[in-house]
C-alpha cells in the first residue's frame, strides 16, 4: 500500500470560488486600510508603569490586543447596513476554532447568497524584525478535513503589523502605552505557495505553518491540489510515516 494507491474522496470547489475569494480579501484589506485611513487603528493601554510598557517584550501580549481590534473593525463595518463592502456578519470565534473570526460577505453567486470567510488574525510587531515572522497557523489534520467537509471552504490569513509607543497622559501625569496597526495583507491558505508553507511536526497532528508572513508568493490550485500538497508536507517529515497518515485518513475520512 502506498499514498497513490488510496481510493481518495476528492473535493471539488464551485466555479465561481476564486471569484468570492478574491472579493474577500480585497474587502478584508479594504476595510483595514479604511480603519488606518479614519485613525480608527489605535489601542490605548493606560498604565501606572513610569516606563510605559516594556518594549522588549510587547509583542508577546500584542495578539490578543490585534485580534479584538480586528474584530471590532469589522463590527463597525457591520453596524452600517448600508456598507460598501456588504459584509453583513462578523463572529468571534471560540479559541479552539481554526480561526478568530467569521466574516460573511452579502455576494450574488452561482449556488450561494454569501461568501463565508474564516479569518486567522496575526500580529506581527513593524519595530521587531523576526516578531510573529513563521506563525503557527493550524492542525494539519483539521485544515485537511475542513475542505473534505466543504470543498469550499475559504480560509484567510490576516496579517496585522503593529508599532507600539509610549506617550504621557497629560492629566493623569502616568504613560499611555499605543499599539497602532501600520500594516496588513490578507491571504488565502490555499493559494500560498509550495515554499511558503511549512510542516511541523510537533503539536498532536503538526502545524502548518508560513515560512515568513512578511513575504508571501501566491501560485493558484484547486482544493484537492491543496489536499495534496498538505498530504506532501506530512509525509515530508522525518517524524512521520505513511503508516501515521493512513492512519489519519481513515479517521477524517479523507478516503473512501
Amino acid at each position: 500500500m502506498n499514498y497513490k494507491a488510496q481510493n481518495f474522496k476528492k473535493p471539488e470547489e464551485s466555479e465561481d470560488y476564486k471569484v468570492a475569494s478574491d472579493y474577500a480579501i480585497k474587502s478584508i484589506e479594504a476595510i483595514v486600510k479604511n480603519a488606518i485611513v479614519k485613525g480608527e487603528n489605535k489601542i490605548i493601554i493606560n498604565t501606572n508603569l513610569k516606563l510605559g510598557l516594556p518594549m522588549e517584550n510587547i509583542n508577546k501580549i500584542a495578539g490578543p490586543f490585534i485580534e479584538a481590534l480586528a474584530f471590532e473593525t469589522f463590527q463597525n463595518v457591520v453596524d452600517d447596513a448600508d456598507n460598501k463592502w456588504n459584509l453583513i456578519n462578523v463572529e468571534a470565534l471560540e479559541r479552539l476554532n481554526r480561526a478568530d473570526l467569521l466574516l460573511q460577505f452579502k455576494r450574488k453567486r452561482k449556488i450561494e447568497t454569501a461568501v463565508t470567510a474564516e479569518v486567522d488574525v496575526k500580529a506581527t510587531a513593524e519595530d521587531f524584525e523576526s516578531s510573529g515572522k513563521s506563525p503557527n497557523i493550524t492542525s494539519y489534520a483539521r485544515i485537511r478535513s475542513a475542505y473534505i467537509e466543504n470543498p469550499d471552504y475559504l480560509f484567510v490569513i490576516l496579517s496585522l503589523k503593529h508599532k507600539v509607543y509610549s506617550t504621557r497622559n497629560d492629566q493623569t501625569g502616568l504613560m499611555d502605552g499605543i499599539m497602532e496597526v501600520v500594516k496588513y495583507n490578507a491571504y488565502d491558505i490555499k493559494y500560498l505557495s509550495d515554499a511558503d508553507i511549512s510542516y511541523n511536526p510537533s503539536l498532536g497532528t503538526g502545524q502548518i505553518q508560513i515560512r515568513d508572513i512578511h513575504y508571501v508568493s501566491i501560485e493558484e490550485r484547486t482544493a484537492w491540489e491543496f489536499c495534496q500538497l498538505l498530504d506532501k508536507k506530512y509525509l515530508a517529515s522525518s517524524k512521520r510515516d505513511f503508516k501515521s497518515w493512513l492512519t489519519l485518513a481513515k479517521q477524517n475520512g479523507w478516503i473512501k
